[in-house]
């Protein structure tokens, strides 16, 4: 039986975000496809949100570009009220997308070798 790797997002994902208003947009991209229905699996909306605790006050909405391998999520209500209007510089979008990198999945053993990083 194979056993399973418990890994920072980071190790499989690499991630890229914009903001507009009080929304933000973090696109999740696996950097092997294998590891796309990982997180297509375990990085839920439901998850993404709770991940972020309080910070996100309003829905976010997951969409999946698998051609790409990659989970864009649409997090309303999760900049302060908005970038130029947020005295909380750590809401911007940039900083939601990097804390995400700490989001834990669970890889099959048979992928170690594909891991990023240490």
């Amino acid at each position: 039986m194979q056993g399973k790797l418990k890994v920072k997002l980071e190790r499989v994902a690499h991630v890229r975000s914009g903001d507009k208003g009080n929304t933000s947009n973090i696109a999740v991209i696996a950097y092997h496809d294998e590891f796309y229905p990982l997180l297509k699996e375990q990085l839920t909306a439901a998850r993404f949100k709770a991940f972020y605790r309080d910070a996100i006050k309003g829905e976010v909405t997951r969409h999946a570009a698998d051609n790409l391998a990659a989970l864009n999520f649409v997090a309303e209500g999760a900049l302060g009220g908005g970038v130029s209007r947020s005295l909380s510089l750590d809401n911007y979008g940039k900083a939601l997308s990097a804390a995400i990198l700490g989001f834990e999945v669970e890889v099959p053993e048979q992928y170690g070798n594909l891991l990023r990083g240490a």
